[in-house]
């Protein structure tokens, strides 16, 4: 049985390996490494999550409270991770950032990945923040990079016309697209550009 629970300090260095297994075509210098995840648990230690099986880290997500600025929602993956080492997190962010979610490739397609966005959820309702970000890579365009520019790519997958594994399941999730992340991050398989979702926290009370 999986279990979801938080990141400890004698995780880092199977999630350092979990990253490189779970991207093996995402250059290098995104991996989360060990020294970083140190860093996110000294920041914010309830938004780093773990899925163990056992005691063997098979998922992870790891997160930061932001005070976001839609009216200038350009960024880059290491700008706004601070280089990885979540730099830019807010104590008092209204928005959490989800910097990264990954599942071991031998556990994928059995809701695991489901399952760390409903504790990523979880927690934005108990802090009672106005909901989460994030910057989803378009795995399905490689397929089409040929064919269409990636706006027209992602305005057809937001129509229902072509299936993305990442984002049509994030819109069918609650997410809303906010518009693209040009040279958000580079992954030879991949792309550079992701797209900038947005879920709501239904539950938010101003205060």
């Amino acid at each position: 049985m999986i279990a979801i629970t938080n990141t400890r300090p004698e995780h880092a260095a199977a999630l350092e390996a979990l990253q490189q297994l779970a991207y093996p075509t995402l250059d290098p210098s995104h991996w989360l490494r060990r020294e970083h995840i140190a860093a996110h648990l000294q920041r914010f230690p309830e938004g780093q999550l773990v899925a163990l099986d056992g005691e063997r880290p098979v998922g992870m997500t790891a997160t930061f409270r932001i005070d976001y600025d839609f009216a200038h929602p350009d960024h880059t993956f290491d700008e706004i991770i601070g280089g990885g080492f979540f730099t830019h997190h807010d104590p008092q962010g209204q928005w959490l950032y989800g910097a990264d979610l990954c599942v071991a490739p031998a556990y994928r397609g059995q809701g695991l990945a489901r399952q760390l966005y409903a504790a990523r959820h979880a927690l934005v309702q108990r802090l009672n923040l106005r909901g989460q970000i994030i910057g989803g890579m378009m795995p399905g365009f490689r397929h089409y990079r040929e064919q269409m520019p990636v706006d027209v790519y992602v305005a057809r997958v937001a129509a229902g016309e072509i299936f993305d594994p990442t984002l049509s399941v994030q819109l069918r999730n609650g997410f809303e697209l906010r518009g693209i992340l040009r040279g958000y991050l580079h992954d030879a398989e991949l792309g550079d550009d992701a797209a900038l979702l947005v879920w709501s926290n239904p539950t938010y009370r101003e205060l």
